[in-house]
């Protein structure tokens, strides 16, 4: 089986490689992102790879099957990537990685909650100058205070656990509850209402699109921290800037945003004019931002990677496709 693997980073090749030559597989790495344009370059593959910023729309998809691709694999657990109607039209199974190290993911979530919660970036631009002042970086204590977690899949679970340690209260939402784990579920009006932190682990979709945004940010209480490691269009930017910056928003803890796909995962430090909404997130010192790096382990990368194999294996082999996208 040959591998058209898209939009290659160091730390992938550096995974993925080694252990395709275990499995008996080649992969073709290319720089290049999957497109509707750069789609052809899987000409003599088997399988595409391609990750959260790559771009699989009904153009692309036909492309894949009219030069050879047999099935779709995303390294990654969103799938909003890919045209899934016109994949299954194309008789392509889309193949994902639901769960990775979803410990990882919310460990970052959890530094994100600390840092920005405790002011760490601002604290750190000051002692490297040797200003020891810490006037101004004065936190919320943790302890007693309330988490409202919206999702709760295995990274939200995690998550909750993290939380649980710090002695928070916990309280969750999902559309689906977990009616055996125990977790206390509210509707969304009384968890914005009630938690002195949310965060977000919820799957991006049409019915979750924006669902942070002007309205549900009036609800929550003033001084709230909001911490979002899923998608990062399940929250309208603007509204959130607007709300860190009259003081609604206390701070937030952000590993994506809205506009990450023109940006992340590249340096972008040569453009001349940059995204405004962007722009004022990042000079917002209540406002931490990562580049979407929640999932940067060695756990969570080796996992990635054989998942990702193991996938293709089954597909090869016609067993089930239990990481199939339906």
């Amino acid at each position: 089986m040959k591998i058209a693997f898209f939009d290659t980073k160091p730390y992938f090749k550096d995974t993925f490689g080694p252990l395709a030559k275990e499995y008996g597989y080649e992969i073709t790495f290319f720089d290049e992102r999957l497109t509707p344009e750069t789609a052809k370059l899987a000409a003599g593959h088997d399988a595409t790879c391609s990750f959260v910023n790559d771009e699989v729309p009904a153009e692309a998809v036909r492309t894949l099957k009219e030069v050879g691709v047999k099935v779709i694999l995303l390294r990654c657990a969103g799938f909003d990537s890919v045209d899934l109607a016109v994949a299954k039209e194309c008789g392509l199974p889309v193949l994902r990685v639901p769960a990775y190290s979803p410990e990882s993911v919310a460990e970052h979530g959890a530094a994100l909650l600390l840092g920005v919660n405790r002011k760490v970036h601002l604290s750190y631009n000051r002692s490297v100058k040797f200003n020891f002042n810490v006037a101004g970086l004065d936190g919320i204590g943790l302890y007693g205070r309330t988490a409202g977690v919206i999702g709760t899949g295995k990274i939200g679970k995690c998550m909750i656990n993290i939380l649980k340690g710090f002695g928070m209260k916990i309280i969750c939402y999902d559309a689906y509850p977990d009616t055996k784990s125990g977790l206390e579920y509210v509707d969304l009006d009384t968890l914005y209402k009630e938690s002195d932190i949310i965060s977000l682990h919820c799957p991006y979709m049409p019915s979750t699109h924006h669902m942070i945004n002007a309205e549900s940010i009036a609800k929550m209480k003033d001084g709230v921290i909001i911490v979002n490691v899923a998608r990062g269009a399940l929250i309208d930017s603007e509204a959130l800037v607007d709300a860190v910056e009259s003081g609604k928003v206390r701070g937030a803890g952000l590993d994506v945003c809205e506009v990450e796909h023109d940006y992340f995962f590249e340096d972008r430090s040569n453009l001349e004019k940059h995204d405004p909404t962007l722009s004022r997130m990042l000079s917002n010192e209540n406002i931490l931002l990562t580049g979407h790096l929640a999932f940067l382990t060695d756990v969570a990368l080796n996992s990635i990677a054989k998942v990702t194999l193991d996938n293709l294996k089954a597909f090869e082999e016609g067993r089930e496709l239990v990481n199939e996208v339906k």
